[in-house]
């Protein structure tokens, strides 16, 4: 039997947690093929079948099963390793990995994104745009940028502030309803909910209007909501720019969660992770109003404030 090398095992690891070719080919960031052909080749190296190939996808053998722990140890000190290089870095160039959720890079962050790039043109900023999140003691991200109400102990960083969130319709969905007045006439836009009035419609402002729409992306459910398919929850900082999108409730504003921007302990000192996240903390600054929904009523009051035509 050949020695097996790491770049052998990340892959061997990528396909037993994601149990498919394509799923760990998004986490390796090649293609498909290239991942089933170093699987192929590394079982053959080994002399043994490490996946049983099912309809499924790919399911551990007994043989597989034997060397996770030790291949999940390996990849710790790996890790461990390349943190505490990276650690001693004081460059201000090279790549910068930041995981963030979409809707707070493309709502509210990309021009800052951009500012900064164009400040600091030698660091490389490399955007990982997801829910999940990355498990930055993998080296997976550099600095993520959470809403979370409790980060991992593991992590160092900044609480931002909290985001706020309401119930928003577009103009031309609110001229041909009145969901205060008649709520059962309305429709709510929902997230895959089995029922009409599952329990956040219940605690809402509005519990007796019942979902009739689903789409499971913020993005779109702002899209739907624009275009006036119903009643959308959505964070302030999304809704409250859109023009024609109206705050049903302007005075009754909900928690969306807590935003955080983090970094492992070992990166803290790394010279373009500290610059990184010192800029990002002024610039979330410069926009905390939007986030905390306050935004909207100072539009609102500046509206009071202007004289009356004649």
């Amino acid at each position: 039997m050949q020695r097996m090398d790491w770049d052998d095992l990340r892959f061997y690891l990528a396909v037993a947690r994601k149990g498919s070719i394509r799923g760990a080919s998004g986490v390796l960031a090649v293609n498909a093929s290239t991942v089933s052909r170093r699987i192929d080749a590394f079982e053959k190296k080994l002399g043994v079948r490490l996946f049983d190939r099912m309809p499924t996808g790919y399911v551990l053998t007994p043989a597989g099963a034997d060397i996770l722990e030790s291949a999940e140890n390996i990849e710790d000190e790996v890790a461990k390793l390349d943190r505490s290089v990276i650690g001693r870095d004081t460059q201000l160039s090279g790549s910068l990995r930041v995981t963030l959720p979409t809707a707070l890079a493309t709502h509210l962050l990309m021009p800052d994104f951009a500012t900064f790039s164009r400040g600091y043109p030698g660091i490389e900023l490399e955007l990982a745009l997801s829910s999940e999140e990355f498990n930055l003691s993998k080296r997976e991200a550099d600095v993520a940028i959470r809403i979370t109400p409790n980060p991992p102990e593991y992590l160092v960083g900044r609480h931002i502030t909290k985001i706020s969130k309401a119930v928003y319709a577009s103009t031309g969905y609110l001229l041909k309803h009145d969901p205060k007045k008649y709520p059962q006439l309305s429709r709510w836009i929902g997230w895959g909910d089995q029922e009409r009035h599952p329990q956040w419609v219940k605690d809402s402002n509005f519990p007796k209007t019942p979902v009739h729409h689903q789409a499971d992306d913020l993005l779109v459910q702002l899209e739907a909501a624009r275009s006036g398919m119903g009643l959308a929850m959505l964070p302030c900082f999304m809704a409250d720019p859109v023009t024609d999108l109206q705050r049903i409730t302007s005075h009754t504003l909900a928690n969306c969660g807590d935003v955080w921007i983090l970094t492992h302990k070992d990166l803290r000192a790394t010279a373009r992770v500290r610059l990184f996240m010192d800029f990002m903390v002024k610039a979330f600054a410069k926009h905390k109003k939007l986030l905390t929904g306050q935004y909207s009523t100072e539009i609102e009051q500046e509206n009071l404030d202007q004289p009356a035509l004649a």
